[in-house]
């Protein structure tokens, strides 16, 4: 059960929000959610590959990310909605090229990442958004998306490389955004059990009607988990409104609230992972971690004109982390404390003047400042009680930015994007331990030129290009000038490109291959286990890669799809302190990431799906000595029986094949082990109104 604080603490925000809820009015037609997932097939020049329901874009006086020209993901609402994913992480495993880091320990359940970036919380390279709204923690990780549950999600988008502007902070390979649902009239539920005593009751609901817009979820998980001490209850609640005041103003507004008590099984040494996987160590027992977090946003557009529009964004998250966790029998117990307040404010203008000579002009300008207030506290404890402290650290954080961009047709058959953005960062970081302060380090006006080119071949053809420039700066302590140091450290500047071609004859075919390269000034990554949360120089790093994706639908009835990215990270110049690194491969990275899947509709009511995820194995350290850890091929498959159009029932198989795998890292002296879930079942019933 939940504690009590936590408890009374999500009661409150829920009543909040449930008050919202009773202006759904018993006229609910029976519309199914898919009616506000229109399918389309992309515009000319469009680079994005879809996996699922094809997805309007809405808003487009103002960035397509499909027109940004770069490699861009998107994941339909049917394949969302649809799923049995323990967390929204996973979902997007499924998108070529990205890889999930499974830790499997309560909240810290793992996270995901691409371009040759890691899911270890060293370097972390991906800007989370959910509906548009900035969602990291100060480190980079990404809590926030627990929030999300995959009944309320419309599409989930990636935008991988440097050459999108429109995000600076944490945007260092690019950005996932998950986009929730909006409008439209329906109630939808839906109800699973499984293996491992796992539960869930999803319910979504939308009212549209005379131009208000009411959208609401209300999410319920409980599990006793694969492995013993693994027992996890999360409760969401979320509510969207949106209020057309004139054709030409429109007032939007979201507030989410999230509740979870999740305890930690820990981590098996190797022979106790090979011999039982599902154990647990003595010394977890009391191992565990309650999560509140909100989310809370406003925004405004304006259609100034049939060729201008403006949209302005502001938004609140909250994170309140306690956790218990005890990493091997040779160490304490620790309790990490972390409450967070991020705020800031957004504002993008887009117009699209009719220029002479020129097929098309759109200029996009923008503005945004990101804002923190972190309180970060360690103490070393024994079943839960304090023996002693180890950090109690307050620092604040802003970022501000602004960016450019202008995406030009001089004729039909070429497209030319150059922008560039502009970041400065602010803070100040106060050690209550030490009794000593520091200023952020002197990043300066941290400058970030783009270019993106379009040869428009064909109307099924488009090869692109692009160039771009982004930017890492120091997580928690490590951002700040804390003596010993005595000198600003400069920012790590990533430079990356990419080459590549997409084919579509129509949205029932596409294929699109890239090639890519990033590379890093002064990459560091965040000591994990360290009290002060400082960071070590891995230095000057390459990344480097292909992908290769492609789906077909040779009939209605039947859909292909597969990907295949090949990558490689390495270790180019390191710190001088180790030289000996210079040339191998950064650790937790696999050279081959692969995912597919295949929809068959056997008649109007049966539906069966299957898909693949595999990856390679991975070097456990960057000193490429340790061992290669890490490999797996995970099958699932899945039949839906549709009854009527209000109720559907489903079973799904996963790991189907019973794999054995694992996430492994190394403490020092041994490695450590988190074994993954084996073959599952979960049954489901889906009813819409």
């Amino acid at each position: 059960m939940f504690a009590a604080q936590s408890r009374r603490r999500f009661q409150k925000n829920t009543v909040a929000l449930m008050v919202s809820f009773i202006l759904l009015q018993p006229a609910v037609a029976a519309e199914s959610s898919k009616d506000t997932a229109k399918k389309t097939t992309p515009s000319k020049g469009d680079t994005s590959f879809v996996i699922g329901e094809h997805i309007e874009v809405t808003g487009k006086r103002l960035t397509d990310a499909s027109r940004v020209l770069t490699s861009v993901d998107r994941l339909g609402a049917d394949v969302a909605q649809n799923s049995n994913a323990d967390f929204a992480w996973r979902l997007i495993g499924q998108l070529p090229g990205v890889m999930t880091t499974e830790f499997n320990q309560g909240s810290s359940s793992g996270k995901l990442s691409f371009r040759g970036f890691n899911g270890e919380g060293e370097v972390n390279a991906v800007k989370l958004l959910i509906d548009g709204i900035p969602s990291n923690s100060n480190d980079g990780n990404m809590p926030y998306l627990d929030m999300i549950f995959p009944l309320e999600i419309e599409a989930a988008e990636v935008v991988r490389g440097t050459t999108d502007p429109r995000f600076g902070l944490y945007n260092i390979a690019g950005h996932v955004n998950f986009i929730t649902r909006s409008g439209g009239t329906y109630l939808d539920s839906r109800l699973s059990v499984g293996s491992f005593g796992k539960a869930q009751a999803q319910f979504a609901a939308g009212l549209e009607q005379d131009g208000f817009r009411q959208n609401y979820a209300l999410n319920y998980r409980k599990a006793d988990g694969y492995r013993d001490h693994s027992e996890a209850t999360r409760l969401g609640f979320s509510g969207k409104w949106g209020w057309d005041m004139t054709e030409q103003l429109t007032l939007h507004a979201s507030a989410r609230t999230y509740s979870a008590e999740q305890q930690e099984p820990g981590y098996l040494t190797a022979d106790v992972a090979a011999a039982t996987p599902r154990a647990t160590n003595a010394y977890n027992a009391s191992d565990l971690d309650e999560r509140d977090m909100d989310q809370f946003s406003l925004g405004l557009d304006a259609h100034l004109s049939e060729l201008a529009s403006v949209k302005t964004l502001v938004w609140l998250n909250t994170l309140d982390d306690d956790r218990f966790v005890k990493f091997s029998a040779g160490t304490s117990q620790q309790n990490r404390v972390t409450q967070e307040q991020h705020y800031g404010a957004s504002s993008t203008l887009g117009v699209a003047p009719e220029v002479d000579g020129f097929e098309h002009v759109q200029l996009e300008l923008g503005a945004s400042i990101e804002k923190q207030d972190n309180e970060s506290r360690r103490y070393l404890t024994k079943e839960r009680v304090i023996t002693s402290q180890t950090r109690d650290q307050q620092y604040d954080l802003s970022v501000a930015g602004v960016y450019a961009q202008l995406s030009m047709e001089p004729v039909s058959w070429l497209r030319i994007t150059p922008s560039w953005r502009l970041d400065k960062v602010d803070g100040d970081f106060q050690d209550f331990r030490a009794k000593t302060s520091a200023d952020i380090n002197d990043y300066g006006t941290i400058s970030q030129p783009k270019l993106a080119l379009a040869i428009l071949a064909s109307e099924d053809v488009t090869l692109f290009s692009n160039w771009g420039r982004s930017f890492q700066i120091g997580a928690g302590s490590g951002a700040y000038l804390i003596p010993p140091r005595q000198v600003d450290l400069a920012p790590s500047v990533n430079d990356g490109w990419e080459l590549g071609v997409k084919y579509q004859t129509s949205a029932r075919t596409q294929l699109r291959t890239t090639l890519w390269q990033q590379t890093a000034t002064g990459e560091f990554k965040r000591k994990l286990n360290d009290p002060l949360g400082d960071f070590d120089n891995l230095g000057a790093t390459r990344r480097k890669g292909v992908d290769v994706q492609f789906s077909i639908a040779p009939t209605q009835a039947l859909n292909l799809w597969a990907a295949i990215a090949w990558q490689q990270a390495q270790i180019e110049t390191p710190d001088p302190a180790t030289p000996a690194l210079a040339g191998n491969d950064i650790d937790h990275i696999p050279q081959w990431i692969h995912s597919a899947g295949v929809d068959y509709s056997l008649s109007d009511q049966w539906l069966l799906s299957a898909s693949l995820r595999a990856q390679s194995s991975y070097e456990l350290t960057t000193s490429n000595d340790r061992g290669r850890y890490g490999k797996y091929l995970l099958l699932d498959a899945q039949a839906r029986y549709i009854i009527n159009t209000q109720l559907e029932v489903s079973l799904q198989l996963q790991n189907l094949t019973d794999d054995a795998y694992e996430y492994v890292w190394w403490d020092g002296s041994q490695t450590l082990h988190s074994p993954g879930e084996g073959r599952a079942v979960t049954a489901a019933v889906h009813l819409r109104y």
